[in-house]
Formats: C-alpha cells, structure tokens, sequence
C-alpha cells in the first residue's frame, strides 16, 4: 500500500471552488496533487480551468487538517475521543434535548457547502429525526428571494432560471464580475468570444470597472444601491415605447395589463437621475436589449446583497420575460435538476411553519442566516438549543460574527462536521472530521444546464487521511444510534447482495418499496438505508452514491425523451438504471438529458403553464421605491464587502500561503478619495461602520466609483489558530441589515466612513 501511494497516477476530478465544478485532469504522489489541469474529456467544461483550481493542494493538505474525533474539555481545550464514544454521546444528548423540548430546539447550519454536495443527503436525514424544519445554509444567505420568486413567477421556488450566455447576442450583466466569479461556462473563454464578435453586444452594470467590465461594449457604472431604480427605469422604457413582445406576452403570461399600468407611473428621468449615468446610455440599453433577437441577463450577489433584494430579482426577470427572451436559444431558461436540492415552502402553505422569534418563513426549505442568533438567544422556552454545523464557517461568513459567538457559546450542544479546525468548530462541543472532497466519493449538485444538463460523480483520488469518515458513515452511525433506523435490514441486504446488474435491481427496489409501505417511518431515511444494503455490494466502495439509483430512475421517468436523446436505452425504468449505471462508471461525468427549448414550458409548474407577471408584493415594493433615502452623512462611504478576486475563494482555503497576490485583501479605494484621506498604497485604515470596525490596508483602484471602496470575502481566518490574515467582513455587518422579505443581508451596500489609524 504505502509502496502503492510513492507512485505517480493520473485520474480525473473536479474543482470544489465554484458553482461550475470544471472537470480536471490530475497528476497524484504520496496522495497529495502533483500536478492539476483542466480534462479535456469533461462534457462541460472541455478542459477550461481557472487559476485558483490549480492550487487545490493548499485545501487538501494544510496544518489546519481535521484527523481525528475531537471532544471540548471544561477547561475549553480538546481532546481525542473514539468514533464510538462520539457516536454515543452525541446521539444520546440530541434525543434528549428531542424529546424534552421539540423540534425547534434543533438547527442544522450548512451541509453541501464548499463544493461538499453528497454529504447533505444524509446530513438532512439529522434534520427529520430530530422532528426539525430549521436548515440554515449559505442558499438563504445569498438566493432565497430569487428562489421565492421563481415561486409565484412559476408555480413552484424549486423552478430555477439559467442563462444561454454563450449563444446570446445581447448579454446584460448586472451585478456580476463572471471573469472572477464565473458562474457561467467556461467564463473567460465565453467573455473573449462575446467581445470579439461584432454582432455581438455586452454590458456590464457594476459601480467598479470590473474586469468583465474592461471587456464590455458598454459599462453601466452606476451608484451603489440604485439597481431598482436602473432596473424599473428601463423596464418603464420597453413599456412606454411599446418594445414588448406582444405575441410571446399574450401566450405564455398572466397578467401584464396590471404591470404595464403600474409601469406607466414610473418617473424614468427621476430614476435615471438617481442611478448617476447618462440617461441618454440607458435608453440606448433598453431598446437594445428589447430589440435584440436572443437577448440575456445574467445576476449575481452584486444585486442579490444590496438594497430591495428580492424587487431586483423580480425586475431583473421581468426585463427577459417582457420582451419574450425566455425559452429559446441564446436567452433564459427554466432547466432540470437531477439532485433535489431545491423545495416549494411557500409560506401561503400553513403546513410550513415559521421560527419562533422572527416568524420567518422558510424559502425553499431553508431559514436565512441572519436570523439564527436571535432564535439561538431571544426565543425563550421555544429557543434552538442544538446546532449541527456541516462544512460551514458561519462564525467568520455570516453576519454579525459577535453575535454569533454569543449564540453558538449560549447552545445546550454544538457539533462540527468539517475537515479543518475553523472558527466555528474552536466553539464546538464535539468535532466530527469528514473526509476532503477528493478522499470520498462525491457529486456536483448545481447541475443547472439547458437545453443539454449533466452530472458528474466524483470518484475517490486520495486514500483517506487520519481517524476520518465520510459523512455517509457519520450520519447513518448517527441515525442508528438515535435508533430512528435498526443497524441492519437483513432482507433487503439478503437481496441486495444478488447480482443487482443482470436483474436491473428490481428485486432490491421490490423488497426497498414493501419495507416502506409496511414502516413509512423508514422514508426519510431511505439514503441511509441504501447506503447500508445495496451500497455494499456496489463496485469501487461506491456505497454513499447508492441513493442515486431512485434519483436516475425517477429523472428518466419525468425526462424519457431527453434522456433517450443524449444516448440512453430502455423503457421508463431501465432507462433509468442505465443512466446509474453510467453515472457509476464515466469518471469524467456524462450528460443526463438533452431537451428541445419548446420543452422548457412543461417545466413551468402552473398547469396552464402560463407565467404569472404579478406579484402583488413586489409592486408594492416599486410603488414605495420613491421614497427611498440612500445617505448617512456619518457613513460617506458604500463599501462593497465580498468582492471576488484572483486569490481568494471559499473557506476551503485556510493557509494563506496559497496566495500569491493580495495577501492581505487590501481596502481598494479611488485614488482621489485615498489623497482627501491623506493616505497611500499599503497604509491603514480604520473600516468603521454602525455595526464594528475592522482595520485594513490600501490599495488605489481608479477603477472604483468614488465614494465606493471594495473588500474581498474568504479572508480573516486564524491559521492554526493565530490571528486573523485579511478583513473579517462581518464584524462590520448587522444581521438587522437585510432585506426584509427574504432577511438577505446587505453585503454590497455597508455604510462606512474610513479613518486614518
């Protein structure tokens, strides 16, 4: 074995550091990275890669590398406890705080974060035996309002928007920097070609000449916080200078009428004024856009994390589904998706209950962030007493990281599910240490592709490190120690343990649908019981993708004809199993479905499949953006918090070394602003705003508004337990500084003034 692992292998995997998961070809020694590229043969991302996959090392070897279970000491210090003894423990403490104070006294906070996306299966099962509702992620920090309104657009929140960038000949970026944070194929190859095509047109609206906007035909810079008023200006134009689309409104919408007429009162100049740019340029925008024959907009945290939220994403969507840009070729689609990740909890549905303190509503199944201290301190009797963390930091990502820290010392029992000993797990009262991504198997849940979408089931490339497991393992240990399942299901395992291949497993999910109709309580956790029957007897220790069987076969159910088209055979459930079976053996992911556009609409979920344009709401909301007041004299300054870049990225990255430039996620401010301030490139700034103050250093941008400045998230962490290394942007951000829908807080719009230190 040790023999074995001295030898260079090459295999193939996939970056964990965004939402595109490009496939990669690596080069392997001493189970560590020896060399990483992009692969060629991933259907996807065809060998595209970033500079920031080519240092994944850094996330799977590092001093800060979680090997064994860990229990807190009434003196605060840690110390080694056996897996068993962790089990027990843990087991024994939530079913007690279960069964003397409900449900709602458990949280989970994270799980299928950091690229981590398999372990959240069996993550949620915790969730359903501890009789809770509360899952707090980093999807209701930064997509929630976007997700509640794909609900009443389209009849369900778990309806979800991609965008055809690459075939678009009109593209709109707004509040989005996809050179850095890509978010859409291959980026920086798609943003080449789009410039150098002059039949193409990009425009980029972004306060900061961002590197995508360097490569625009035209650059929006507008004021911070003013996207609504941009947004509902052009909006007003299309519908005063009748630029909608007449034939594609009447077919596959309700109500326009009521939103042109609300439309019609929208002073445009007034608007215009408000956002600071030329009015003549954003004239020129709308009617461009609405003219266009394939026409796309594409959002990100830019207009998700600043002022009216949720009235963003509703404007952002009626400028695509007003002048008939959806549900073809080069424009915005509704698409498939293969894992569940997304549910429909909209809060009109009584059966979905709100937290105690706020009574806030979950969206999509998940409860925001910003929240979750107040239901941990100010909820009384009623009040969370158990959080589970899962591949999460929210001490160092979420807001307000003092009252964090006040919350999680204030639970009865914190548990850290991680990889790395992060700020949240200093505070846990036990440290369970998962495998890393490329030492399990493992998934890419964020497959939002249309017409053509795909999956990619990671295989194993390291050999596991230290007394670690994989999250599989933990919770199923969890779930039967709680004895909410029985250790073992001996006929079902019986059963399994035939050879499932030449009988396309229908004995095994023969005997699986009988011991469910005659123990129902089992359905939850049927990931768990897969895991412990036909995952044994799956080839490779392939026993955590087992669950996948029922997902392939229920997606080659709802998609038959997609799924034929990209190349599978066989009735409804064989196809299914062919398209596990293809999952289990192409390594370098395959491509699950290819659907026609006019398909699109019977993803739609109202049964007239007609898209519903009003949202009482959110027009609600317009009537009222008038009276909004943007300054605080004390605060003259708008910082922009979270902002991406070329070194840095998720938490996964805890040792600093790995940067090469940045080092300290320097203050980027206009050089005008930097000398009112009497302060050069490198000195130090107090960052003061209402909430906290941290201390940073300069650098000069000419490229940011004045009056704006810039700091990048993925900083401020203590590397094997020394002081934070870059701003810790949350000491500066309130919880109470969200929307107030969907309680998204406001990272791209801080007030704050800056003082020489």
């Amino acid at each position: 074995m040790v023999e074995a692992l001295k030898e260079n292998k090459t295999d193939v995997t996939a970056c964990i550091l965004c939402s595109r998961n490009c496939g990669l070809s690596v080069e392997v020694k001493d189970n560590q990275f020896v060399k990483i590229k992009g692969n060629p043969e991933h259907p996807f991302s065809q060998g595209y890669i970033c500079q920031k996959a080519a240092r994944l090392q850094h996330y799977q070897q590092h001093a800060d590398r979680l090997t064994t279970p860990l229990k807190r000491q009434p003196d605060g210090s840690f110390q080694e406890i056996s897996w068993d003894n962790a089990i027990h423990e843990i087991a024994e403490r939530l079913v007690q705080i279960r069964d003397n104070f409900g449900g709602t006294a458990f949280a989970s906070v994270g799980g299928g974060g950091q690229g981590n996306h398999l372990g959240a299966a069996y993550g949620r099962q915790l969730l359903l035996a501890m009789k809770s509702y509360y899952a707090y992620n980093s999807l209701a920090q930064e997509k929630t309002g976007d997700f509640w309104l794909n609900g009443r657009l389209f009849g369900n929140q778990a309806c979800h928007t991609t965008e055809d960038v690459e075939y678009a000949d009109y593209v709109l970026f707004i509040g989005t920097n996809p050179f850095q944070a890509h978010g859409i194929p291959n980026a920086r190859d798609t943003l080449k070609h789009i410039k150098k095509d002059p039949n193409r047109t990009m425009v980029v609206v972004d306060p900061r000449v961002t590197e995508t906007a360097k490569q625009a035909d035209i650059h929006v810079q507008l004021k911070p916080g003013t996207d609504a008023f941009l947004m509902s200006a052009m909006i007003a134009i299309i519908i005063k200078e009748q630029l909608y689309d007449v034939k594609f409104i009447e077919q596959h919408t309700q109500g326009f009428e009521e939103v042109k007429t609300t439309f019609s009162r929208v002073p445009i100049e007034e608007y215009i004024a408000k956002v600071d740019v030329p009015v003549d340029l954003i004239y020129q925008v709308a009617r461009d856009f609405a003219k266009a024959k394939r026409g796309c907009v594409r959002i990100d945290l830019g207009i998700q994390h600043t002022l009216n939220t949720t009235l963003n994403g509703y404007l952002e969507k009626l400028l695509y589904l007003l002048t008939g840009n959806f549900g073809k070729q080069g424009t915005n689609n509704l698409h498939t998706m293969f894992i569940p990740i997304l549910s429909d909890t909209d809060e009109r549905k009584s059966k979905y209950r709100r937290s105690v303190y706020h009574k806030m509503f979950p969206i999509s199944g998940f409860f925001p962030p910003n929240i979750l201290p107040d239901e941990i301190l100010k909820a009384g009797e009623k009040r969370i007493r158990a959080v589970f963390v899962d591949s999460c930091n929210p001490l160092l990502t979420y807001p307000d990281t003092p009252a964090y820290e006040k919350a999680f010392k204030a639970l009865d029992l914190l548990v850290v599910v991680d990889v790395a000993m992060t700020e949240t797990a200093r505070f846990a009262d036990y440290i369970l240490p998962a495998h890393t991504q490329f030492e399990k198997w493992e998934f890419t849940g964020f497959n939002l592709e249309f017409p053509k979408n795909g999956f990619h089931l990671r295989h194993p490339v390291f050999t596991a490190q230290g007394n670690t497991l994989p999250e599989a393992e933990i919770y199923t240990r969890l779930l039967e120690a709680m004895k909410v399942i029985p250790k073992s299901f001996p006929v079902l395992e019986k059963i399994a343990a035939v050879d499932s291949k030449k009988t396309a497993y229908l004995p095994y999910l023969s005997a699986l649908g009988l011991t469910f109709a005659r123990h129902k309580k089992y359905i939850p956790f049927a990931a768990s019981i897969l895991y412990r029957t036909l995952g044994k007897h799956l080839e490779n220790s392939a026993a955590s993708v087992a669950f996948l069987l029922p997902l392939s076969i229920q997606y080659a159910v709802l998609h038959t004809k997609a799924v034929r088209r990209a190349g599978y055979k066989g009735n409804p459930l064989t196809l299914g199993v062919r398209l596990f079976e293809q999952i289990l053996n192409q390594r370098s992911g395959v491509v699950l479905s290819q659907h026609e556009y006019d398909e699109m609409w019977k993803l739609v979920a109202y049964k007239d499949k007609k898209i519903r344009l009003v949202i009482p709401e959110m027009l609600s909301e317009l009537a009222n953006l008038k009276n909004h007041q943007f300054s605080i004299e004390e605060f003259p300054f708008i910082l922009l918090s979270g902002e991406r870049r070329s070194y840095n990225a998720n938490q996964i990255y805890r040792d600093p070394a790995w940067r090469k430039v940045d080092a300290e996620g320097a203050l980027r401010i206009h050089p005008e602003d930097a000398t009112n301030l009497n302060v050069a490139v490198g000195d130090q700034l107090k960052c003061i705003s209402q909430h906290g103050e941290i201390q940073v250093t300069v650098d000069f941008d000419e490229g940011m508004r004045k009056g704006v400045v810039s700091l990048p998230h993925g900083y401020g962490m203590r590397f094997q337990g020394g002081e934070p290394i870059g701003p810790q942007l949350n000491l500066l951000v309130s919880g109470e500084h969200c929307d107030p829908l969907s309680k998204t807080p406001y990272h791209k719009y801080v007030p704050i003034r800056l003082e020489k230190c």
